[in-house]
């Protein structure tokens, strides 16, 4: 991975959003090689350890893009309570995801 904006990095890894990490970062919760991060700051989360509270954060596993033609009939949304069919149920299910980004055409 490539150098990225500390705040980036966190929501990417599933800690918070952009600005609940900038929160998080002026609040002084966030270390980068044991040292307190501040907001603006680029990070290489493959190489540096992050912390959070104490705890590391883990490098996001890389995105995976689909390009999906939308079918008659399918919604998209990640569940519906009405029961309908969403786009979600056409894609492979991927172990370790959190997300699949959908791209409709």
């Amino acid at each position: 991975m490539t150098l990225m904006r500390l705040q980036r990095a966190l929501a990417r890894a599933g800690v918070a959003s952009r600005r609940k990490a900038e929160e998080l970062i002026r609040a002084g919760r966030v270390k980068i090689d044991g040292r307190t991060a501040t907001i603006g700051e680029s990070v290489d989360p493959d190489t540096q350890k992050v912390t959070v509270d104490g705890h590391a954060v883990r490098a996001a596993a890389q995105t995976v893009w689909y390009a999906l033609n939308k079918p008659l009939g399918y919604v998209v949304s990640r569940s519906d309570p009405e029961g309908r069919k969403t786009v979600y149920d056409l894609l492979p299910k991927v172990p370790g995801s959190r997300t699949l980004v959908v791209s409709t055409l």
